[in-house]
């Protein structure tokens, strides 16, 4: 590793009614990934937008390769050599690599006609330093999440950044394509750059990560040598606390209610007939790999989706679910993986939020809603579930992941679904309030409720379920009890690929 990069020293910002981050420390040297970690909510995000201009810090100073600079506004970081490449990419899909890639800066023939020879071929070039196989004329919007990614890459290298901010850049990509970011991350350490690597997959701290801060409530806790700490320990410095998470010893009692069976659904070639029974007090856990069909079945289920045929039923008797109103109607709530676009409405407030399911329970004569009702439901789901806010009257918006995703539980235990479908339940979620939503999923389960629990990590799906279901391209290839399953048997089902008869 070379010398510093980056010192933010003394750090402090405040939003209304939050402290974000308080006497935060950060230090970032050339040719190091180093990796940000902290529950959601602790000031990773505010930290970085301060470095990155979005925010202008109240206190503390940043010094930039030696020297202390103000950093006013993006146009600024950008200048400087300091680059972010946000969860959610910020490309424009209709446009080609090339063209991304140079997006504002294209180069021109006579001063006005655009060389598109020339753009492409200094497109290339890019991608030949990174040994990307990637056609600089293909459209971006036909290209893969993980490609996508390295085009924001290659966008950031094109501006001669130095100092290169990741934000969940594993979130969506699988097992192989994160191996082929880690690859790249590893040229571009050769390269002297300094890597910001955020996340909440404690494994990858391991693979990729020099270093390690740790912040917790907008505080700086240490910085520690990757190679040194076990995650445990890493866990225990962004918590507090130790957390112990073992794996499910209870039984289902067989002989438990069916509530939902759902019999020879199909749709495409994305759900080939597909039966499973799921029953009272049971966590029925779906795994596969990326475009199994785990999360079209749930939103055929829950009438997001139409189906070719199929059928559903629910306590036994057959059901006709056409809209997500019919499924909420026979007592079926789902919480989708993506939480902001289909299960929060966050520019409202979090007692809003969390009688959405239920709103006609709560408007009185002539439309009015009855607001002592409200926030008295509110405020009583928020102690139950502790969904940490400032206030009722808080933006969804502004909480935290795991705070979100409690609100979205919250709405349908509101509802009193007897069925909930959880999709990617953790996601984007911290270490902590993991811990928390595997704990409230086990009480629901205990009360009665039955659970339907879609997740991609291995650990969780081992860990939550009484029993999982294996999907391989929208089929379903095997199903395992808790004593059975392994993650080597649920990788072997994950990839059973089979015949596919109907077209």
């Amino acid at each position: 590793m070379g010398g510093t990069l980056v010192l933010m020293e003394g750090i402090e910002k405040s939003f209304p009614g939050v402290h974000a981050l308080k006497n935060c420390r950060f230090e970032l040297r050339a040719g190091e990934v180093h990796a940000l970690v902290g529950e959601n909510g602790a000031g990773k995000s505010t930290l970085m937008k301060i470095l990155t201009g979005v925010y202008p810090k109240d206190a503390g100073r940043i010094v930039y390769k030696g020297q202390e600079v103000e950093i006013p506004n993006p146009k600024a970081a950008q200048d400087l050599g300091i680059a972010i490449i946000h969860q959610e990419l910020n490309l424009m899909p209709h446009l080609t690599v090339a063209q991304n890639i140079f997006i504002g800066r294209e180069p021109l023939k006579a001063g006005f006609i655009l060389d598109e020879k020339r753009l492409n071929q200094q497109a290339q070039d890019l991608l030949n330093k990174m040994n990307l196989d990637l056609d600089p004329r293909a459209r971006v919007g036909d290209l893969t999440v993980a490609k996508q990614q390295m085009v924001e890459i290659v966008r950031a290298l094109s501006l001669n950044s130095e100092v290169l901010i990741m934000d969940e850049p594993t979130s969506v990509l699988t097992e192989g394509e994160i191996q082929e970011l880690f690859r790249i991350i590893r040229e571009l350490k050769k390269q002297g750059v300094g890597i910001v690597h955020i996340s909440h997959r404690m494994e990858e701290l391991k693979q990729i990560a020099d270093r390690v801060t740790v912040l917790r409530d907008g505080q700086y806790i240490g910085t520690v040598n990757a190679a040194d700490v076990t995650i445990d320990e890493i866990i225990s410095m962004m918590v507090g606390k130790e957390i112990y998470e073992t794996a499910r010893t209870s039984q289902l009692d067989s002989k438990a209610e069916v509530v939902l069976e759902v019999r020879n659904l199909n749709r495409g070639r994305e759900i080939i007939d597909v039966s499973f029974q799921l029953r009272r007090g049971e966590i029925l856990g779906f795994a596969g790999l990326v475009g199994a069909g785990r999360t079209e079945v749930a939103r055929a289920i829950f009438g997001a989706d139409p189906v070719d045929s199929g059928e559903i039923y629910v306590h036994g008797q057959r059901v006709n679910i056409k809209s997500p109103y019919d499924a909420v109607r026979h007592g079926i709530g789902y919480l989708s993986e993506d939480r902001r676009r289909y299960g929060l409405m966050p520019t409202l407030d979090v007692s809003t939020n969390i009688v959405a399911a239920t709103m006609e329970k709560f408007t009185g004569v002539m439309g009015w809603l009855l607001k002592p009702q409200i926030e008295g439901i509110a405020q009583a789901q928020v102690s139950e579930l502790n969904i940490r806010t400032p206030s009722l009257d808080q933006r969804v918006r502004y909480l935290s992941g795991g705070n979100q995703q409690k609100v979205v539980m919250a709405k349908w235990l509101v509802r009193n679904c007897d069925i909930l479908i959880f999709d990617e339940p953790t996601r984007g979620i911290d270490v902590g309030a993991k811990s928390e939503i595997y704990k409230l999923l086990n009480d629901l389960a205990e009360s009665g409720k039955a659970i339907i629990m879609i997740s991609s990590e291995m650990p969780e799906i081992l860990r939550m379920s009484h029993r999982i279901i294996v999907m391989c391209e929208g089929q379903i290839t095997g199903e395992l009890s808790a004593a059975e399953a392994t993650q080597e048997r649920i990788l072997q089902l994950a990839t059973k690929r089979q015949s596919i008869a109907r077209q």
